[in-house]
């Protein structure tokens, strides 16, 4: 289950500026039936908490005690308690601190925490499913419930409880841990300090004192001592006017002149030296100058309260993922690398080429040892091999009046052959500009690659929906592919550029060219041998001959899958941003599934006519998946549909819908969870047939492929 809390509302709405927002939501097995609801507006809450199925919050100023989602007639509020100044939620029960320190707990489960005192003036409470743990005025610390471990005995001063294990913070600021199967915190993460820690289920997360970034740490995917960093910066607190305490220590850089970020009283925090604090070097992606505006346990809660376990921290490289700052995938062409991998299919020299006596960057053993083995396999018989000389008379010396694009390696040129065909020539840019002599070692190591890969890839490869290769050339200074000439350009150009173009302004046009496009990369991943991934699927590389049919291009990230018996292919990744798979992104663990999910990307791009991360009026970036999804989900894709096509028929409208529920399907975010491209062909059949003749088709029947 997820919460989301809103801040105040905006007074041009007609609700008073006190008043919050929370909607809920759900996810099903597959994490991907969202369904949001608004369960509350009204004054704004002080705490919110949440266990695995319920949420209860403290309405700010009075301490009235709300809840949610809980089954009919176990509403905790529905009774009578004494008003809390802090809560904590377990399974089926709720339990409170009142200004005392005394603790009352309410809810059909209650009794699950039986044996507690309730009188010993605690000031700190946490719950897991079923048992609750608090520190007592002293700092001592108290479970009742479910116990799991042994309880140590030290002085705390903040706690976290989740399945079956906990962690509680000394006062210090370091982290110990307990519960089943010997939970103990991360080795390098046992002298770090931390302002503040919370749990959900199996993951367990906090914010450092030395530099108050967010990471987590317990789960299965966390296992051997890992931890993750989510956030490098994240409000450690509530910027107020006055402390009661003192102050904490760099809290200018958070809050505006004469505000400040309060300790807490029971202890004071220590910053330690910079060199206690494991160093975590910050997301890639991060964008620069972001800062959030929430505390510390708040960003905290919603990390760890949103999805919990594996799919928690799925989500949290999503969410870093889509947030590109001042970078687009704009560029029409341009696979645009994240990082090339250092792979043996892919790199086939990991120092670089080398430099010759005038200086300048050659590969030739490396290549001709590729193209041998081309064609000792058999591969490169179906090539012809154009003489340079044509090549430069049709291009006019590879002038820019024929010059139509850029690919993952060079430009790429429209001419005519003598015998009248039409081709497009990619010519590989091997010299960078560059005066560093490493940059350009490294960029034309890409080149190579690339050019490699789709001379490899396609020389092999024949199908109607992929691109074909006529031939090439090569030397120790030139490396050109030519291929058939596709005359009307890329869907990226129909979708962004030339918006309204015909054939692509009718629902059925536009699912045929989706269904062409899968239906090559299907062809990649289960009739090609061995299996190959393409990894930089994206409008720009979906290509519309002059019928109209679509083909995939650009083979240069392209790898071959895993062998028999492998279920990955590990390695750094690489694409486009906005259409690499999160999975993939974080794990380094290759699969077919993660070209499911950018195909999903280019889906939700064909229904919505936005780019993969495009700008809003008011100049932020955003993500398609971010804000189509939930409309998909909420059955309002009708809000978010290319106003250049127009209004889907009653008809199309089911159709419209079932691809919707189909593009969220391949932007799950756990890649066993996507379906396959074979399934994808199917929906995408299904779909197409549905306008043409409609029979009964429904959001559900995309159930089977979930």
């Amino acid at each position: 289950m997820g919460v989301k809390a809103w801040p105040p509302e905006p007074p041009s709405q007609s609700v008073s500026s006190s008043n919050s927002v929370m909607e809920c939501w759900r996810f099903t097995v597959n994490k991907t039936n969202i369904s949001p609801k608004r369960v509350y507006r009204g004054p704004a809450l002080s705490e919110l908490e949440s266990g695995n199925s319920h949420v209860c919050g403290l309405v700010n100023g009075n301490n009235d005690l709300k809840c949610w989602q809980w089954r009919k007639g176990s509403n905790p509020e529905a009774k009578s308690h004494p008003r809390f100044s802090s809560i904590a939620v377990g399974d089926d029960f709720v339990c409170g601190l009142d200004a005392n320190g005394n603790i009352s707990c309410l809810g059909k489960d209650a009794n699950a925490v039986n044996g507690m005192n309730p009188s010993r003036n605690y000031t700190v409470i946490a719950a897991g499913p079923r048992h609750l743990c608090a520190i007592s005025l002293k700092g001592s610390l108290e479970c009742w419930g479910n116990i799991v471990g042994d309880i140590p005995e030290e002085e705390f001063m903040d706690l976290a409880s989740g399945d079956n294990r906990s962690c509680a913070l000394r006062i210090n600021g370091t982290v110990v841990c307990w519960g089943e199967n010997n939970s103990e915190m991360p080795t390098r993460l046992r002298e770090a300090s931390f302002v503040g820690i919370v749990a959900k289920q199996g993951v367990f997360c906090g914010v450092l004192s030395s530099n108050f970034s967010l990471i987590c740490w317990g789960n299965v995917i966390l296992k051997n001592g890992n931890d993750i960093l989510v956030f490098p910066r994240v409000m450690p607190g509530h910027c107020t006017t006055q402390c009661s305490c003192d102050p904490l220590p760099g809290y200018a850089g958070f809050c505006g002149q004469g505000l400040m970020v309060c300790q807490p009283c029971s202890k004071q925090i220590i910053s330690p030296a910079p060199s206690s604090s494991p160093r975590l070097a910050p997301p890639p992606l991060e964008p620069k100058g972001s800062r959030s505006s929430w505390n510390a346990k708040m960003i905290a809660l919603l990390v760890v309260g949103c999805l919990g376990s594996v799919s928690l921290l799925a989500t949290i490289f999503f969410f870093m993922l889509r947030c590109p700052g001042s970078r687009e995938s704009s560029r029409v062409h341009d696979s645009g690398p994240i990082e090339m991998a250092e792979n043996p299919q892919a790199a086939p020299n990991n120092q670089g080429p080398q430099d010759d006596v005038e200086g300048q960057p050659v590969a030739r053993p490396i290549l001709e040892k590729r193209l041998s083995h081309m064609y000792s396999m058999g591969n490169g018989g179906t090539l012809e091999e154009f003489p340079l000389e044509v090549l430069l008379q049709v291009t006019n010396n590879f002038s820019q009046e024929h010059r139509i694009g850029i690919g993952s390696f060079g430009s790429v040129y429209h001419a005519t052959l003598e015998d009248g065909r039409e081709v497009a020539i990619k010519r590989a840019e091997l010299h960078g500009s560059s005066t560093s002599m490493v940059g350009i070692n490294r960029r034309q190591e890409d080149k190579e690659t690339a050019f490699l890969a789709e001379l490899e890839f396609l020389s092999r490869l024949n199908h109607k929906h992929l691109v074909r290769l006529l031939g090439f050339y090569e030397d120790a200074n030139e490396r050109v592919l030519v291929y058939e000439f596709m005359s009307n350009g890329t869907l990226h150009d129909h979708l962004h550029k030339l918006k309204g173009s015909f054939p692509l302004t009718s629902w059925p046009a536009r699912f045929k060219v989706a269904l062409d496009a899968a239906r090559g990369i299907e062809y990649l991943h289960e009739y090609a041998r061995p299996t190959i991934i393409h990894r930089d699927i994206k409008p720009s590389n979906i290509l519309l001959d002059h019928d109209w049919t679509a083909k995939v291009s650009d083979f240069g990230l392209s790898l071959m899958g895993p062998q028999d018996g492998e279920t990955h292919i590990s390695l750094w990744a690489a694409g486009t941003f906005g259409y690499v798979d999160p999975e993939y992104y974080r794990l380094h663990q290759l699969t077919t599934k993660s070209d499911v999910y950018s195909f999903g990307v280019v889906l939700l791009e064909i229904l919505s006519g936005h780019k993969a991360i495009h700008t809003t009026e008011d100049g932020s970036h955003r993500n398609v998946v971010d804000f189509v999804v939930p409309y998909i989900m909420r059955e309002e894709i009708h809000r978010v549909l290319d106003p250049d096509v127009p209004p889907p028929t009653p008809v199309e409208i089911e159709a419209v819908n079932y691809v919707g529920y189909l593009a969220v399907d391949c932007v799950t975010l756990e890649g066993r969870l996507r379906p396959s491209m074979s399934e994808v062909v199917g929906g995408l059949e299904r779909a197409l047939a549905v306008c043409l003749a409609p029979p009964s088709l429904s959001s559900s029947s995309t159930a089977s492929s979930r």
